[in-house]
Order: C-alpha cells, then structure tokens, then sequence
C-alpha cells in the first residue's frame, strides 16, 4: 500500500507549497486572461508583476505578446531574449514553438533588413517547432521583408494549397497575387501535387461543394495522370456528399488511362452502387479491378467494401468469397483483420470444420486486434463443447491474463470460475506452447504512483497554472507534457482528472491519457486511478432508483458511463438528452406512469429527474424482453425493432452468440462496453478496491440481478 498512497501525500504537500506562490501565480493568471480578452496594457501590467520561474515561458511568451500588439517592439525582444526560452532549452513546453514564431514576427516589426535577417534565421532554425500553417506565413512573410520573392510565393503556396479551410489560405491568395504581379513569368507555378492535395484537404474538412469545384477546374486544366486523378475527384465529391445517384452516373460513364486512377474510380463505383444497392453493377466493378488491377490497395477497399454489402444483408456466400480474397490477396494487410474475423465467426456458428484454424490464425496473425479475445474465448468453448476441459482452461486463462477487461475476457474469467470442470482442470501444456509462441502487444505497468523527475516537472506546472486560475490551459499542460518521454501519463491524468471542473471533463481526461485500461489487470494500478475511470458521481441518486426499480446500481452506472459519461448536459444528434439519454417523448411517458406532471425537455437535463426517469424507463425495456439484459441494452441502443430481425436472423447457443452476431458495430461495442463497465463497477466498489474506495455498498436489488445475467439468461 506505500506507493499507492504516495501519489495522494505527494499531492497534499504539493498544494501546500504552492500558498507561497499563489500571489505571483494569481498575477500571471491576472495577465494572461487580459491578454485573452484584448486588455493589452491590463495584461502587461499583471504579467510584469508574476514572478513564477516554473513558467516563465508562459509570463514570456503572454508578456511579449501584449508588448507588440501595443508596438513595444524591443521590450517583447528583451522578454523572448531571456535565458531559457530557446527553442532548444524549451524542449519541456508547449510554447516552443509559439515562442519563435512569436520572436521572428516582432522582427519583422521592426521593419529593418538586419531584423528580418534574423527573423529568417529563427524561423529556419525552429522550423519543426513552428505551429503551421502560421509558420509557412511567417516564412512568407519574412522572405518578401528581404526582397526574396520566389522564395515568399513558395512559403504562402504551402499555406494556400496545404492549409486551404484557414484564414491564412485567403491572406495567403492575396499576396500570392501580388507577387505574381510583381514577378511575372518568374513566379514560382504551384505543382499538380499541390493543387491535387488542395482539393483532397477540402475532401477532408467536409467541404464537397468547394473539393468538386476545384477538381472540376483542374480535370480541364491539368494533363496525364493527373487530369485523369482529377476527373475522378469529381466522383468522389458527389459519393462523399451522399449523393451516390450521381456519383454512380458519373463514374460508370468516365473514362480515365491512369492504372491507378480507374482502379479509385472503380472503388468509388463500388460504394456509389452500394448506396443505390445495385449489386449487378458493384459486382462488375469488383470483376473489373480483379482482372486489371489486381495488387491495387484500391482493390483490397474494394473487396472489403462488397463483402461488408452482403455482410449486412446477412449473404453468408457471397461476402466470404470476398474477404477471402482480400485476405489471400493482401496477407500483410492489418486492415484484413475484420474481413477474416467475419469468416472465423460464421465457419463457427456453423460448426464448419476449419472453425478451429480459423480461430487460430485469428489469434495468431491479428493478436494486436481486439477479436483476438474473442478469438480465444470461442477456442475455449469448442473445446469445453468437446469435452477437453484442459485445453479449454488454456484458452480461457489466456484470455483472462491478457485482456482481463475486455467483454470475452470476463467471460473467460467467469467460466473459469462458475464452471466446476474448467475450475478444476489442469491447462493443456500444448494449448499453453501455442500461446506462448505467439507475440502478444505488451501493456505499460501503471502500478507506479510516485512521479519520477519528468513527471514532476508537468505536475508542478500544472498545479501552478491552476493556482494562477487557469484550468484550460493547465490542461494543454497536462496533456503536452503527458507525451514527452518519460513521462508517466496516468499520473498526469489523475491530476488533471482531480482539479476537473466536472465528472464529464474528468473522465474524458482520463479516458484519454489514462493509457490502455482494459488490458491492465485490477492490481496494476491505484484504486484512484480506477475510482477516475469509473466514477460514481450522482451516486446517492443512482442507487436510490436503481434499487427503487429493482435494478442493480452497477449495470445503470455502467450505462450512464457509455451514454453521456456523467455529462448531465449531454445532447445527442438523435435528439436524446441527459445522463442516461432519454428522448423527451420517452421521458414524458415514463412521468406520466409515475404521475409526474408537466416534464418539460429542459427538465431532462435535470440529474435527478433524468435518473428517475431513466431508470423507470430501463425497467419497463428489462420486462418487455423478459429479463434479459443484454437484449434490453441492444434495443436500448437499437431500438426493438431491430432487436427482433437480429434475434429472428439465427438461433444462438448461448447469449455471447448472440451479441458477436450484432450486426451494427455500434450496437455490439455498446452492449460489451455496458457489461464490461459493469464488471469494473462491481470490482472496483464492492470487489477487491472497495475497501480503499469511498462509496456506499449496494443492497441487494429487490429483483434478483441473475434474470439479466449475460451468463444465466440465453439470448
């Protein structure tokens, strides 16, 4: 228990220590916000007044920036020239590269040869630093100071042609202009690629109209390969818009002699005929890249995208030929892993006899994968099924070790335990040697919580930016910081998560820098650190209903966690609202029967009334489908509807069957995200942590939990 309770003690004596600085922090956080709301000489005042030396590259930079705005040209020099804030002792700080942007920009204020000499010789010097497309610009602007300007007119063509949705892109244009007036025949001709990938980036921002036009423009201009990558373009505007009537139209009538430029237009061609589902057509474009274009990468997206078509329509005979040749055709290809998945699983529903290789090669060439688990614990069932029981705990206790969180690794866990024949078995020494060949991703152990050096460095910076009243900025901190090598990001994370101003903010933080959880075993870190992942805010709320309808607290904590992540302002596309996402009709209904007058949309925003609600609402789902929790969290997601085709669709063995067999990605992840969280909540507050972890227990739900069981309830 020493070095779990380090991180806390460290923490307290952290804090204490800050009082001291406080005042000085507060200035710096004083000039800052002045800055950021355009009181210049309000800022300068304040940040001339902050002596905090752990950021004197925030005081700086901030300082220096206020001091040009107001023309103060060689005090903001004096500021960037002080020791320590070059971009080669700044290596530990997020404004390294703002810092020298920063610098050449007030030299080139200073409107004199030599300065704008040197501000090329920083921009130059710090280029991999530099913020883009600022830093082309700055660039720009600094060659045509010098009188340089092919070189100028080739800094701004980065910048229009690179970053073509900024603000910059259109300043970029206007100078442009003026040198090619100035220079004439001499003026620097942007390159095809350049334009090509202008058009691409507009593809990329969402902006189809402006990525058409432009393409329309070069397919009459440009030659060769090019034209031809053009004309394509075109297409491929109209299908990524959604408009696949003409997108289809287009590319069934264009002609291109570019190998790889009709093999794209055949791919597009392929998803164009999908969205207007014509099977006769997409499957002539699959036969048109086999025969021409057989090793193209567009040909593997092709092959994968008419297989998932029929995958979808539920067409076992006619997606697996299809992913088998991507497959066979592309071994190396990591993007495979799905495709071959498919044909494991439905060689396993239907007994096929190469069901085990299937499985095995799985396992074997796509470990990295997460079917890999599932992989395993289907492995395990085959051979529980037949009777070897020691090959059996093989797979499963792999699975366990390796992805201990992961929805097929608590499976494993669970059969392991519950099944007197797996518990007793002896693991089967040859499954173990196969295993044990295999090379297996490595997991970071998170058990440390003492910081070493480096994360010292980013905790003090981050608790001196918050002391100063900067959460947003402490935490672009926290988070440039947490990437640095060496660093140990979950402790960065812990403390962001602890100064966060809500629950939501907190477990998106973690979320994101707490490192890969869900293979970490429950000893491989902090309670804390697992109490952050899976918090219990609103939790008096949460288990007052839950119990009050019969549900267990942990499943309706596990399901906030994946509908809004404690986020009581939480506002889908779908039009659903709160913690546990109701849709106001929804929500009315559920009032209604609890003779709740008057609900109103916004009162769903309302943690409370969205809990009791919800919870009552859940309840009535659990009933209709007969107890059974994981169709209840599938129709929750999916709606009934779909619910029913998927359970009318196969007969399953057992309810795993029946969720792997989902066919909506979204769907699948949901319901095994909901179980795992489930899983989590239960070991982290009332398994092996719940001692270290300051909660209430749960009483026992006035209906049994084992109805809705993932392992008791068939699907």
């Amino acid at each position: 228990m020493r070095n779990a309770l380090a991180l806390p003690v460290l923490l307290s004596l952290a804090a204490f220590s800050l009082s001291a600085a406080e005042p000085d922090a507060t200035e710096l956080g004083r000039g800052i916000n002045a800055y950021v709301a355009h009181d210049y000489n309000v800022a300068i005042q304040h940040l001339r007044a902050a002596n905090v030396p752990k950021l004197a590259d925030y005081a700086a930079y901030y300082l220096a920036a206020a001091e040009q705005l107001t023309g103060d040209f060689d005090g903001a020099l004096k500021e960037l020239s002080r020791p320590g804030l070059q971009a080669g002792a700044l290596g530990a700080s997020p404004l390294a590269g703002r810092i020298s942007l920063l610098r050449a920009r007030v030299l080139l204020d200073k409107r004199d040869p030599e300065s704008a000499s040197k501000a090329l010789e920083t921009l130059q010097t710090d280029y991999k630093l530099l913020p883009q497309p600022d830093g082309d610009f700055a660039l720009g602007l600094t060659y045509e100071a010098l009188g340089e300007k092919p070189q100028a007119s080739l800094s701004y063509e980065k910048v229009y042609y690179g970053s073509p949705n900024t603000d910059l892109a259109a300043q970029s244009w206007t100078a442009m202009e003026r040198l090619r007036a100035d220079l004439g025949q001499d003026f620097p001709a942007p390159s095809a690629r350049q334009r090509l990938d202008r058009c691409a980036k507009w593809l990329d921002a969402r902006q189809y109209a402006q990525a058409r036009l432009e393409y329309s423009a070069l397919a009459e201009s440009l030659t060769g390969p090019d034209k031809d990558e053009a004309k394509v373009g075109v297409g491929v505007a109209d299908y990524m818009k959604g408009d696949g009537n003409a997108a289809f139209r287009y590319l069934k009538s264009l002609g291109v002699a570019d190998p790889e430029a009709n093999a794209k237009r055949l791919y597009y061609l392929i998803e164009a005929a999908r969205l207007t589902n014509d099977d006769t057509e997409m499957m002539r474009a699959v036969a048109d890249l086999n025969e021409h274009h057989a090793q193209s990468a567009w040909r593997l997206k092709g092959l994968i995208a008419a297989g998932n078509h029929y995958f979808f329509s539920n067409e076992h005979d006619k997606y697996v030929p299809l992913y088998q040749a991507a497959i066979d055709s592309f071994p190396d290809d990591s993007s495979t892993a799905l495709s071959h998945w498919r044909i494991a699983w439905d060689a396993y529903l239907s007994d096929k006899p190469e069901r085990v290789p299937l499985l095995r090669d799985q396992v074997e060439l796509y470990t990295s994968e997460s079917h890999a688990s599932t992989a395993l614990y289907f492995l395990g069932r085959i051979a529980e099924g037949d009777g070897r029981y020691a090959e059996a705990r093989a797979y499963y206790d792999r699975d366990t070790s390796q992805y201990p969180h992961y929805f097929y690794g608590i499976l494993a866990r669970e059969r392991t335990k519950e099944e007197k024949k797996i518990a007793t078995a002896v693991p089967d020494d040859g499954v173990k040697r196969w295993l044990a060949e295999i090379d297996w991703p490595a997991h970071r152990d998170l058990s440390e919580s003492t910081p070493n050096s480096a994360t010292l460095h980013t905790l003090d910076r981050v608790r001196l930016l918050l002391a100063a009243g900067l959460p947003d900025v402490a935490e672009n901190e926290g988070r440039f910081g947490a990437k640095l090598e060496g660093e140990q990001p979950h402790l960065v994370a812990l403390e962001l998560a602890r100064t966060a101003p809500t629950p939501f903010r907190a477990l998106r933080i973690m979320k994101s820098l707490g490192g890969d959880y869900l293979s970490l075993p429950i000893e491989g870190a902090a309670p804390k650190y697992w109490q952050a992942l899976f918090p219990l805010p609103y939790k008096d709320d949460v288990f007052r209903n839950a119990q009050a309808r019969g549900l267990d607290p942990y499943d309706v904590a596990a399901l906030i966690r994946q509908e809004s992540e404690f986020n009581p302002g939480a506002k889908s596309s779908a039009g659903a609202y709160g913690l546990m996402q109701l849709i106001p009709s929804t929500g009315r209904l559920m009032a209604r029967k609890q003779g709740i007058p008057g609900v109103r949309t916004s009162m769903l925003l309302n943690p409370g009334m969205n809990l009791r609600l919800g919870t009552q609402y859940l309840r009535v789902q659990l009933d209709n489908w007969g107890g059974n929790w994981l169709q209840t969290l599938a129709a929750y997601n999916a709606g009934p509807t779909h619910v029913r085709e998927w359970l009318m669709s196969g007969t399953y063995r057992e309810p795993a069957e029946f969720v792997e067999s989902i066919p909506f990605n979204e769907t699948r992840e949901y319901v095994q995200a909901v179980l795992r969280n489930a899983d989590l909540y239960r070991q982290i507050y009332s398994g092996k942590l719940a001692a270290e972890v300051e909660t209430p227990a749960p009483k026992k739900p006035e209906t049994a939990r084992g109805k809705a069981s993932p392992k008791h309830n068939p699907a």
